[in-house]
């Protein structure tokens, strides 16, 4: 058994907030230069160009690459071989995002309420996925979102007889019903099984894998493919302005389900799809 003080977890949160909303990931900007490259509309290509620029001055000059800076989004995947230390867990990681969002001076988007809509100030609380997986290590993924591209997401509850044309005519219409206010070019995260809530999951999940990375499944990379492909052929293009590159990636993630569903999540990201990962 391996002791690990909860005090680890907030330090490394608070300094993994700052860094996710303030310089691309490895994956996408590999992504977004491949997309500049490929950008077929002269438009297109400028509004590509003037957001590759926002990024580099705000890695620079330590500015957020946007001014929503999102609710922070926490996968842990905790080993079943550790034993935490020290205080709450879950306390522990909330005050993590609370140092990085208030030391780090990023805008607090956060309402304790959904209706009364008070803001808490602080960016707190997270929303937290647990994972317990085999181990003695911590995974921590931080996926800071902004709901700007948030509010464009769906869920459809679909039959089994939708089959897996009907998974492309769900992903395909909220693509085209989010329009160019998620920030395009996007990331697009589909989850497909499960219940009604695993699927929403799934599909943030699927946001938070490497852009440039596939499924393993081969009908599933098949149907990334594919996807992004269409999407990309629909003309709305980078800030909705036109172009070919509407969506830089497409990752799916799948679960098992039910008999009588197929329940189909599409998680849409703006252009940065901020996302950090260590273990500790």
């Amino acid at each position: 058994m391996r002791e690990v003080d909860v005090k680890v977890l907030t330090d490394n949160i608070k300094e993994m907030c700052i860094e996710a909303n303030h310089y691309l990931a490895p994956d996408m900007k590999k992504v977004f230069e491949d997309a500049v490259k490929s950008e077929e509309s002269d438009l297109g290509k400028q509004v590509l160009c003037q957001l590759e620029e926002n990024l580099k001055i705000a890695g620079e000059d330590m500015i957020p690459i946007c001014q929503d800076t999102g609710m922070a989004v926490v996968f842990i995947d905790i080993g079943q071989d550790v034993h935490f230390v020290g205080g709450n867990v879950e306390d522990a990681i909330n005050e993590g995002v609370r140092r990085g969002y208030v030391d780090g001076y990023l805008r607090k988007s956060v309402v304790s309420d959904p209706l009364i809509r008070e803001n808490t100030k602080d960016n707190t609380p997270a929303i937290i996925h647990y994972n317990i997986v085999p181990g003695d290590k911590v995974k921590i993924t931080i996926a800071p979102k902004g709901f700007g591209s948030e509010n464009m997401s769906k869920v459809f509850m679909l039959k089994p007889a939708d089959g897996v044309e009907g998974v492309k005519e769900a992903v395909l219409s909220a693509v085209k019903d989010a329009g160019p206010n998620a920030c395009p070019p996007l990331v697009v995260g589909v989850g497909i099984g499960g219940t009604f809530e695993k699927c929403a999951i799934l599909a943030k999940k699927a946001l938070a894998r490497p852009a440039d990375s596939s499924s393993p499944l081969p009908h599933i990379k098949e149907l990334e493919d594919e996807l992004l492909t269409k999407i990309n052929q629909l003309g709305i293009g980078p800030g909705g302005l036109g172009g070919t590159q509407t969506a830089l990636a497409l990752n799916i993630e799948t679960y098992a389900t039910h008999i009588a569903g197929l329940p189909v999540a599409i998680n849409i990201c703006c252009h940065v799809n901020r996302h950090i990962s260590r273990e500790i």
